[in-house]
Parts: C-alpha cells; sequence; structure tokens
C-alpha cells in the first residue's frame, strides 16, 4: 500500500480493496518502524487519525465520499491544528496547543483526507536543511549522512521513505522545491495568493506560501484541488477562480513554449548538473515542446534582496513571541526587559535569532531606505523580468537546486555557503509566480530536479507538463534503497 500514490490509493478505497482504518494503521505501522531513522515526524496523531478514518469509512458507506476521504496524508508543523500542537520545530512554540484550524487543515479536514501527524522542519522555517529544527535534524531517505533540504524535509523525507502518501508544504525562497529535489519527489509551490495562508505560522509575510509535496504531478492536482481558493481570513489571498487541476493533465504538450534562463545555466553551475536539467529539456522537445534561451538579467540581485526582505519581514513577525501572550517564557524575570530577552535568547535557537539581527538592522533608522526600501526596488526589477519573459514562453525550466543533496553538517558554519543553495528557487518567491521540480534525473544515485516556472496562477499548465513528463520517464518512481 505504501508504494502507491494518492490516485491509487483513492481508487482502491473507491473499490472497497481496503478500509481507510486498513490505510491508516499501515502508514502508522510505518512511521514506528522506519521514522527512527529520519525523524521526519514531530508529533503522530495515531488516536485522531484512526478516529477520523473510521469516520472517513462510515462517510464512504453512505456515499459521501470525496477523493480525499480516507486518504492519509501529513502536515507541515506550521500550519495550525485545532488541539494538536503546532511547533514550528521550535522551543518557543514546543508547547503551543492552537484552539483553531488553519484554512488549510480545515479544507483537508472537509475533504475527509486522515492526518498522520506534523512533520519536521527548520525552525520557523528559516534554513535550507532541516538541521535547525529544536526537536534533531531530518535525514534523507536516499543517505542518512544526507539533509533532505529544508525548511520543509521533513514532508518531503516522509514522502520519500513512503511514510505518507503525501505533505503539506510551505515556501518562501524555495522550501519546496528544494527538499522534493533532494528526496526525489514532486513539489508545487503554487503563485503567491493561490493557497491561504491563515492559520500558517508567519516567517515572511509576503513571500511566504503554501504547497505541496508528493509522488506524482497528479497527486499535487488532486492537493491543490483542496488546498487553492480565496479565504477571506486571508488579506493576501487573492479571489480567482480555481480550476479543476486534474483536468488537463493528459492534454499534449505540442507547441508548449519553454524558455531556459541563460543566468541559470551560466560557467558556475555543475557541468554534470546542466547536462542533466538539459536532457530532461530534450524530452519535453521529444514530447513537442519548443525550447529558446531567454534572459532573466536580474537574477543575480535575488539573494542578496531576499536576504534583506525575508529577515526584515521576520523579525516584524517573531516581535509577537514576547513571554507574555503564548509560548515558551523564561523562569523568574526579574523586570518587563528581562522577561523579553530572556524568552528570546532561550526560546530561538541560533538561525532565527541571526535573522532577526539582520531583518532589525535594515528596518532601522537610517537604514531603511539603504536596505530595505532598494532590496524592494530591486524586487520590482526581478518581477517585471519574469513578466517580460512570459510574453514569449508558457514556461521555464531551470535546475532545482545547484547539486544533489548535501552531507550533514557541512554547510552549518557557513550561513552565507547555506543561503546559496536556494540561488535558483529565491528569484520565483520575490516575483510571485508559481513553480515545481520534479525528479529529473540521477547523479551518483542521488535524485535531481527540474525546476518548471510558470506564470501567475498558471499552475495547470505547469502541472500539464509536469504529468506528462512523469508518463514518459519513470524518475518519479525512483524510491530510495529500502
Amino acid at each position: 500500500m505504501h508504494n502507491k500514490t494518492v490516485a491509487e490509493l483513492a481508487r482502491d478505497l473507491s473499490q472497497g480493496t481496503y478500509s481507510s482504518v486498513e490505510l491508516t494503521q499501515h502508514f502508522l505501522n510505518r512511521i514506528k518502524q522506519e521514522d527512527t531513522r529520519y525523524n521526519s515526524f514531530i508529533t503522530v496523531t495515531e488516536d485522531d487519525a484512526l478516529r477520523d478514518a473510521k469516520a472517513a469509512d462510515e462517510r464512504r458507506s453512505k456515499g459521501e465520499a470525496t477523493p480525499w476521504t480516507g486518504i492519509p496524508f501529513a502536515h507541515k508543523d506550521i500550519f495550525c491544528t485545532n488541539g494538536v500542537r503546532t511547533t514550528c520545530a521550535s522551543k518557543m512554540l514546543e508547547n503551543f496547543v492552537p484552539p483553531y484550524d488553519a484554512t488549510v487543515t480545515a479544507r483537508f479536514r472537509d475533504a475527509g483526507a486522515v492526518c498522520l501527524g506534523k512533520t519536521n522542519m527548520d525552525e520557523f522555517a528559516m534554513g535550507s536543511s532541516t538541521e535547525n529544527s529544536h526537536f534533531g535534524a531530518t535525514t534523507n531517505p536516499w543517505g542518512e549522512k544526507l539533509v533532505p533540504g529544508g525548511s520543509s524535509g521533513g514532508s518531503a523525507a516522509a514522502v520519500a521513505a513512503r511514510l505518507t502518501p503525501a505533505a503539506t508544504a510551505t515556501d518562501t525562497g524555495g522550501s519546496i522545491r528544494q527538499p522534493a529535489a533532494f528526496c526525489g519527489i514532486t513539489g508545487l509551490k503554487p503563485t503567491y495568493g493561490r493557497v491561504s495562508r491563515y492559520g500558517m505560522i508567519a516567517f515572511a509575510s509576503s513571500l511566504d506560501q503554501g504547497g505541496t509535496m508528493s509522488r506524482t504531478a497528479e497527486d499535487s492536482a488532486m492537493m491543490l484541488n483542496v488546498m487553492a481558493g480565496f479565504d477571506p481570513k486571508d488579506s493576501t489571498s487573492v479571489d480567482q477562480p480555481v480550476p479543476d487541476y486534474t483536468a488537463n493533465l493528459n492534454a499534449p504538450l505540442k507547441g508548449l513554449r519553454v524558455g531556459l534562463p541563460k543566468e541559470y545555466f551560466s560557467d558556475q553551475l555543475d557541468p554534470v548538473m546542466a547536462q542533466t536539467v538539459r536532457d530532461a529539456v530534450r524530452e519535453y522537445e521529444a514530447l513537442g515542446a519548443t525550447v529558446k534561451e531567454i534572459s532573466l538579467p536580474n537574477t543575480h540581485l535575488a539573494i542578496a534582496a531576499y536576504y534583506v526582505i525575508a529577515p526584515a519581514e521576520a523579525s516584524a513577525n517573531l516581535s509577537r513571541f514576547d513571554g507574555v501572550r503564548y509560548g515558551y517564557r523564561c523562569d523568574n524575570p526579574k523586570d518587563l526587559m528581562d522577561l523579553y530577552t530572556r524568552t528570546r535568547a532561550e526560546g530561538f535557537g541560533s538561525e532565527v535569532k541571526r535573522r532577526i539581527l539582520v531583518g532589525s538592522y535594515a528596518l532601522s533608522a537610517g537604514f531603511f531606505d539603504a536596505y530595505y526600501l532598494k532590496a524592494q526596488k530591486v524586487r520590482r526589477l526581478i518581477q517585471q523580468d519574469f513578466v517580460e519573459a512570459f510574453k514569449s514562453v508558457d514556461i521555464i525550466m531551470s535546475p532545482s537546486t545547484p547539486s544533489p543533496a548535501f552531507a550533514l553538517g557541512s554547510n552549518t558554519d557557513d550561513p552565507v555557503k547555506m543561503y546559496l543553495e536556494d540561488i535558483f528557487t529565491i528569484a520565483i518567491n520575490l516575483a510571485g509566480v508559481p513553480a515545481m521540480s520534479i525528479p529529473a534525473g540521477q547523479i551518483k544515485g542521488l535524485p535531481v530536479g527540474l525546476q518548471l516556472i510558470g506564470n501567475y496562477f498558471d499552475e495547470a499548465r505547469l502541472l500539464n507538463a509536469a504529468h506528462q513528463f512523469q508518463q514518459a520517464t519513470d524518475w518519479h518512481q525512483q524510491s530510495p534503497a529500502g
């Protein structure tokens, strides 16, 4: 059962091959047996999952099933879950139990899906390796001395290890696509505003976006059918019609115009990685697509702009954690200032502190214009690059990452080197366009991701292109040893 996709499991449940209770128990058993190797889950909700699975079976017996009724999945531990602790992998929220559901959580619950638990992540989604977790690092199923990527590494590792058929995730600068590439699965970051951020604990409010982790593009389409849509509770949610993302998955790709940005294929890209990606692009040509070189001239400014804007927004968002209202509180504070300073010093990890300090500096008097305002102007230039590019192409393709998964601990002492791991993904968040990573090859036995970038609210085209590639290749069917 654990080697089947969401679509296959949904068909089996509808045919009565097994019950949701049996399916859910199977995955819970796998988590118990296997996750000591990966540490992909922070919280496993066994009792709740079995209760929801039983309810799903009853719902199905009454003829009230949706495609997701009884399907197990997992939530990244950044989505609030009513009555279940939501930690953001931080000591600050180690014992926080929300009294409400995030909109994404509520939509999966309404669809009848069964949540197995909450997955590990970099603390407050700040990181590219899932090593910055208060609950310990997650390891990559493709090699237990390798990182799974981050910040959604727990979700990616759990899907790759077949501990869950699918998982939710979030992406602020590549936190879905990079771990998806490292773990050999499919990850989709929708257009900013396509998925509600209500109840998704904020890192950088103008960049964060909820998305999907799954084995296939078809499964991602099924997930997005549940997640997408306007939410009046979220002021950044866009009131745009939501198509059925599974409807056009099988449309032919003849005439698809693909752009390859020359800035992403420079001499700095490892030749083996470049060749692997170009081989995948040739597969698209065989499927009927036409390929041309394009330019995104301001790409080289993306990392600098991102690491001003994101920390600035983080410093504002995380100021709410002061030991007064909720979350961790230091012992025996002498006064209010001592309460604030010791609570934050003890509650936040080193990477979170680093970004708060950088962000506070960028927003301080005398530096706001020089750093934050200038970064926002650069962001507009990057956004305009994509607007111009999509006048002549339908999809942009690039590597998802500069290399396959790197070793645990290899970048922890060099924050700048770690930040450069997101070199191919950050510009997409600054522009707000959708993008996804799909398995497209291997280097020395480790998976490599192909990044597909689309125009605003054109997720259906991305999913169609990804699905057709997966019908023609078997990279998405490869699994880690064991």
